[in-house]
């Protein structure tokens, strides 16, 4: 990564605003910039568009209006090969995990490991280690579409900060585990940001934003407001 490229936010929105089809704009004229090493919980009422964010956070969406940089590179304007490689650099917990519900717990955990071409050896240390971490006690070679929903959710966390990605992106993903593992993975996110993830979570959860204390982007009317952290935030 050069110097110029450490310098960029690692997202910037620009006078963005996204519907769907023909429909209302979901969101208006988004301005917003994420700096790297940043970590911010994204809140809002149900409805108010945290997913549809973090759906052009993670390049699945264009903007209908506007302008998404992400790297340093506008999106909007981006070939589909490029936008691959920029996808590989984000970590996603999606509400509804979308793991491979065929395979075992530790083959979706270690397929981002195997798309880089990381050794087999190598990817059974990190695969078990993190697996362990987030307590799947049940053998890691089980089917997936066994596992209970909390454990797919820790899968699904596994799975998306195995590979220490530059920006990570998780939509509640505290939401199916009781809340000793909450503020457990909490801490996996704490630590993987103190080595320089960008984190943006998104949570209904005032406990762990209490607990935590990083500042909000919160959605509201279509719009952003960043609302600071008190003090110094979470140490």
């Amino acid at each position: 990564m050069s110097d110029i490229d450490n310098m960029q936010p690692i997202m910037k929105m620009e006078n963005v605003s996204l519907r769907y089809g023909i429909g209302p704009d979901v969101l208006r004229n988004i301005n917003l910039e994420l700096p790297r090493g940043s970590f911010y919980f994204l809140t809002g009422k149900s409805g108010a568009g945290k997913t549809s964010l973090l759906s052009m956070m993670y390049l699945a969406q264009k903007p209908s209006a506007g302008r998404v940089s992400i790297f340093g590179n506008n999106v909007n304007f981006t070939i589909r090969n490029s936008l691959a490689m920029f996808r590989r650099r984000i970590g996603v917990v999606f509400q509804d995990f979308r793991l491979l519900d065929h395979v075992s717990a530790f083959d979706n955990v270690a397929l981002p490991l195997r798309v880089c071409g990381m050794s087999e050896k190598e990817i059974i240390v990190r695969v078990n280690e993190l697996l362990r971490w987030v307590e799947i006690k049940r053998s890691t070679m089980s089917v997936t579409s066994t596992l209970s929903g909390g454990e797919k959710q820790r899968v699904a966390i596994a799975r998306a900060v195995i590979n220490r990605p530059d920006f990570l992106l998780a939509d509640e993903p505290t939401g199916n585990v009781d809340s000793d593992i909450a503020t457990k993975l909490m801490k996996l996110f704490v630590e993987l940001n103190k080595l320089g993830t960008t984190v943006v979570i998104a949570t209904h959860n005032e406990n762990l934003i209490r607990e935590f204390n990083y500042p909000q982007i919160h959605l509201q009317n279509h719009g952003v407001t960043i609302i600071p952290a008190e003090g110094n935030g979470y140490v």
